[in-house]
């Protein structure tokens, strides 16, 4: 599957792609319409945007581009999905900060950068090497799960 550009409005669509197992970057807020348009082509990533000016800027030289028409976080989950096959096995895979694929670690590799609780409780863990960030299945894991859910199941 193609990776993903979302620009600079849809921070929060990235990273639910990210929670997605979707390989989706997310440049800066300085990043120009130029610039955005040049790495989803080098990239081959597919530009996700609000901005109706740059879709047809996309459209135009060729990039594959998917327009989100809502400022509503499921609306716009929805709409991405709708686009773009996904893997369910991928789901919390990927780092939400950075985008660089987690590596599940052993239980007692995370002990000193985990909150003693939260080692208590959990089993498994995940680590990004970049964001030198540990995961796990926390208490928001359940809610995120629902969510993830129903839009897998209003996709097929």
């Amino acid at each position: 599957m193609a990776g993903i550009l979302c620009d600079h409005m849809l921070g929060s669509l990235a990273t639910w792609l990210r929670i997605l197992g979707v390989d989706t970057a997310y440049p800066s807020n300085t990043v120009s319409d130029n610039e955005i348009l040049k790495q989803a082509k080098q990239e081959g990533r597919i530009l996700l945007t609000r901005d109706k000016v740059l879709v047809a800027r996309a459209r135009k030289e060729g990039i594959p581009v998917v327009h989100i028409t809502s400022t509503e976080l499921d609306t716009q989950l929805q709409q991405a999905i709708k686009a773009m096959p996904l893997d369910a096995s991928r789901v919390l895979s990927r780092c939400t900060i950075c985008n660089q694929v987690l590596r599940p670690v052993l239980r007692e590799e995370a002990k000193p950068f985990v909150p003693p609780r939260v080692f208590e409780r959990q089993a498994r863990f995940w680590f990004c090497a970049v964001c030198q960030k540990y995961y796990w299945q926390g208490t928001h894991y359940e809610e995120m799960e629902k969510k993830i859910k129903a839009l897998l199941e209003k996709k097929g």
